[in-house]
């Protein structure tokens, strides 16, 4: 990729980022690290010890 057809990449990659509604750039709220590390296995063993605690 030669720098010119960076620089025009970059380019409409930017202008792309502008003309989209502010309400869609808006970065979405992160999941918890235990989730985004591990997957799905730490929510479930937490849902069940909060079962067995509470009974």
């Amino acid at each position: 990729m030669s720098s010119q057809e960076y620089v025009r990449y970059l380019t409409q990659q930017f202008v792309r980022y502008i003309e989209t509604p502010k309400e869609k750039r808006v970065k979405k709220q992160k999941e918890a690290w235990s989730y985004r590390w591990f997957g799905v296995l730490p929510l479930g063993l937490s849902i069940l010890f909060r079962r067995k605690n509470k009974q």
